[in-house]
């Protein structure tokens, strides 16, 4: 249960700063509206420094199913903890999201944007292909949990490996570049968790100007990431 814990804690820290910098650039009245796309950029990798830092050493910080299933097809962690894995993400990811909309609530209040409101909760492509947007989502999580297996240190018959503490700053830059140099066509949820739990809380929440929660998109930042993590799994697999 600590590890389900820590999962949830990691996921909530993360998605409270990302979500934040989105919610304080798009949304109405706020003091951040001029920092653009490199503030996101810089902020998701912040956040993914300080969820996996603060989870680490407990959980493994995968904070994303797409990590958890590539760790677990790897033979890098128990398949049996992949349902609470994920659901702690899930859950994290909600409650991270309803921080936000504590914070900026007078600030929703005044947004009558509903496609601004939706952005802070979950993602949305910028030119809308499903089929190429879910290849976006395949190719930005094969970079991202890829890359998480040799930070972590792992090769092919080696004991489960976990990101430590000290793994947070490269994971943190992964993002980051990730963010910088494949976030554009879909706003790089690379996360079913990031974008699946606030857009949950999205539908259910009493916001004044909420709109759809856009659900016909929904499938394809979980199937996207999903796919993603198979092939890095399969692709480091054959190469150990």
């Amino acid at each position: 249960m600590t590890a389900y814990i820590f999962e949830f804690i990691g996921t909530a820290m993360l998605i409270l700063i990302g979500n934040g910098i989105v919610a304080n650039l798009v949304l109405k009245g706020t003091k951040g509206s001029d920092s653009g796309w490199v503030g996101i950029a810089l902020a998701w990798g912040i956040a993914v420094f300080i969820g996996v830092f603060i989870s680490a050493d407990v959980s493994g910080a995968h904070l994303n199913p797409a990590v958890t299933v590539g760790l677990a097809i790897t033979s890098k962690f128990s398949w049996t903890l992949v349902p609470g894995y994920i659901l702690s993400q899930v859950l994290g990811a909600m409650t991270g999201s309803l921080l936000v909309w504590l914070t900026y609530k007078k600030q929703y209040e005044a947004t009558e944007d509903a496609s601004a409101i939706l952005a802070t909760f979950s993602t949305a492509p910028a030119i809308r292909s499903p089929f190429w947007n879910m290849v976006s989502e395949v190719v930005g999580t094969f970079a991202l949990v890829f890359g998480v297996f040799f930070i972590a240190g792992g090769a092919m018959g080696e004991e489960a490996i976990s990101l430590g503490s000290l793994d947070a700053l490269p994971v943190a830059l992964l993002v980051m570049g990730i963010g910088f140099g494949l976030g554009g066509p879909t706003g790089y949820a690379i996360n079913p968790a990031r974008d699946l739990g606030p857009r949950l809380l999205h539908a259910i929440l009493p916001l004044k100007h909420k709109g759809k929660s856009d659900w016909r998109y929904a499938w394809v930042p979980i199937v996207g990431p999903i796919l993603g993590a198979l092939l890095a799994a399969l692709v480091f697999i054959g190469i150990n």
